[in-house]
Order: structure tokens, then sequence, then C-alpha cells
């Protein structure tokens, strides 16, 4: 009897572990619904800037703009890395992580000097473990990131960038396709590339002018392409925990089942037992 009442116990603990995962699960589909309205929110305005700033774009503007310099050399490159703060989400944050230190193993091979930003406790964890020294980092952005979240992130390096303390800024983060395809990419921040499309600023008649224009859209286009990383990786995160607990919920009911007909088996053999000492008990009185 001690063996079913050990399988009993089992039974317990994962049907609560089942309604665990059951919870977490509910609570991802439902943060990852308001993620995916904030991502699709956000495009059309992230679409709208570049199509400014390709249009506006003119090589002349790189003397007069700093955040539109291009470095002849890449001598120093910042690699910013967008992490979750929590785990339970599958291969999430170690795909990013692997991402970020190809990246870097990219740039170190070509002789590039690199530094390290990241945000997200599982990314800081990881590298701090491994002993790679990390520039700064950030623990405090949410399930729901701002624009002053992303100013935060990418307003000091975009400020190094303009003085030529960094000659180019990359940043690290999950690609939100769908609920289910949330792939790691790394994307060039700065410099800006103004896309094929952009024509010289002369052929417009604007008012007040490109110059003043672009001194105003040219921050918020490159904060803007970090809100909008922080927004897929937000969405992304959640995608994967979703999935995470769905198999996890999914396992686990398979690991009743297996259990329960572990359990009734070694219960009818108890039961079997229990009859034949009975039977052979009385045989013996007779």
């Amino acid at each position: 009897m001690a063996g079913a009442r050990d399988v009993k116990r089992r039974i317990k603990t994962v049907e609560n572990t089942r309604q665990i995962t059951r919870t977490m699960e509910l609570v991802a589909t439902s943060k990852l619904k308001r993620a995916t309205d904030r991502v699709y929110a956000a495009k059309p305005y992230g679409e709208a800037l570049r199509e400014i700033v390709g249009s506006l774009y003119a090589p002349s503007f790189a003397e007069r703009y700093p955040v539109l310099r291009r470095p002849e050399k890449m001598g120093r490159v910042a690699v910013l890395l967008l992490t979750a703060n929590r785990g339970l989400a599958g291969g999430f944050n170690a795909n990013l992580i692997k991402e970020a230190r190809a990246l870097l193993d990219d740039f170190r091979a070509k002789g590039v000097e690199t530094e390290l930003h990241i945000a997200g406790k599982k990314g800081i964890a990881f590298f701090r473990f491994r002993g790679e020294p990390i520039a700064s980092e950030w623990t405090g952005i949410g399930d729901t990131p701002s624009v002053d979240d992303a100013e935060s992130l990418i307003g000091p390096l975009r400020e190094r960038f303009e003085r030529g303390e960094l000659d180019a800024v990359h940043i690290v983060a999950s690609e939100f396709r769908s609920a289910l395809s949330t792939p790691p990419h790394s994307r060039q921040v700065l410099p800006i590339e103004p896309g094929d499309g952009g024509q010289d600023a002369e052929g417009f008649i604007l008012s007040p002018g490109a110059g003043p224009i672009l001194e105003r859209m040219l921050p918020a286009y490159v904060r803007n392409a970090v809100f909008t990383a922080l927004v897929e990786n937000a969405a992304a995160e959640q995608g994967s925990r979703r999935t995470a607990m769905k198999n996890a919920t999914d396992n686990a009911g398979d690991v009743l089942e297996h259990l329960t007909r572990s359990y009734n088996r070694a219960r009818q053999a108890q039961i079997t037992q229990e009859i034949a000492e009975i039977v052979g008990g009385a045989a013996g009185l007779e």
C-alpha cells in the first residue's frame, strides 16, 4: 500500500503544478493580447517616420547633424541587448543571448572594440556569470515599455555616437511576426540608414525647411526604433511564455494520465493481495 500512497502524492503534486502552469498560460495570453495591440499601434508611426526621414535625407546633412555621421572605419561598437526580467518563457532569453554573443564575437573577430549594454535581469545574470564586462544595465522596464524607457536606453548612446565615441549602435531583440514566430535578430540603430527611397530634400517645398524638421525628427526616429524593439520584445516574451506554459500544462496532463494508470494498477494489485490473504486464511481455518 506504501507504493500506492507514493503515487497518490505524486498525482497531487502534478495536479498542483498543472494548475499553476495553466494559470500562468491564461495570464500570458491576456498580456499577449495587450502587447500585440501595442505592436500594431506603434507600427504606423514608425513607418511614417521612416518615410519622412528617407524623403528629407540628403548626404550633405551628415556634416550638419552628427547623428547622421557615417564613420569610415568601425572602431568601437555598442551592442544593446533586450531580455526579460523573468524566466519560464521557453528559449526566449537563451535565443536572445545567443544572438548577442554571436554579434559580439563577429565584431571582435574583425578587430572592432565592443561594449555591451543590457536591459533585462536574465541577460545581466548570464553575462555576469561569464565575467563579461557590462557597460550599463537596466532592470526597471516592465511589460508595458514606454517612449521614456526607450529614451533612457538610447539617449546616452546617441549622444556618445554624436561625439564620435561610438561608431555604431546595434540592438538585439525579438522580431514579433506572430505569437508563434518571434525570432531574435540584430538591427543597426546608429548610424541611421535612410533607405533606398531617400530623395534630395531640395526637391520639396518645406516650412520651416528640411533642416529644422530633421533636427526634431532624427532623435525621434532613433528613439522610435528602440521603442518598437521594446514593444515587440515584450509581445514576444508573452507569446513565448504562453507557449511554454501550454506545453508544460499538456505535459502535466500526460504525466497525470500515466500516474493514474500506475495508481490503479497498484491499487488493484493491493486489493488482489488482500483477497488472496483472506481466502488463504479462510482455507487455513477449515
